[in-house]
């Protein structure tokens, strides 16, 4: 498997929720509505889910296996950062215009 694209969209309000990303397997399959959790332990991903009749959220897309969530969320929060540092690399180059 392979992560051929990742798609990462900042949420401008304040929460905990920084961004929205979509991923792209192999170049045939995409996951939309990735979220990325600010967590009291640092940033982490959660699936796309769904409430269910109970009330409970149940992820509708998820790795099998600990190490492909692993794989996923590094590739992800990898292309966050890189995001955000372009982001805050623009707003100084406006500042300084």
């Amino acid at each position: 498997m392979n992560i051929t694209d990742v798609r990462v969209r900042k949420v401008a309000k304040e929460g905990k929720m920084k961004a929205v990303v979509s991923i792209t397997i192999d170049d045939e399959f995409v996951v939309h509505d990735i979220k990325v959790i600010e967590g009291e332990k640092g940033l982490f991903i959660a699936m796309p889910s769904r409430k269910a009749t109970d009330g409970e959220y149940r992820d509708i897309a998820h790795p099998i296996n600990s190490s492909t969530r692993s794989e996923i969320q590094t590739i992800i929060l990898n292309k966050y950062e890189e995001a955000v540092a372009l982001e805050e690399a623009e707003a100084e180059i406006a500042y300084l215009d």
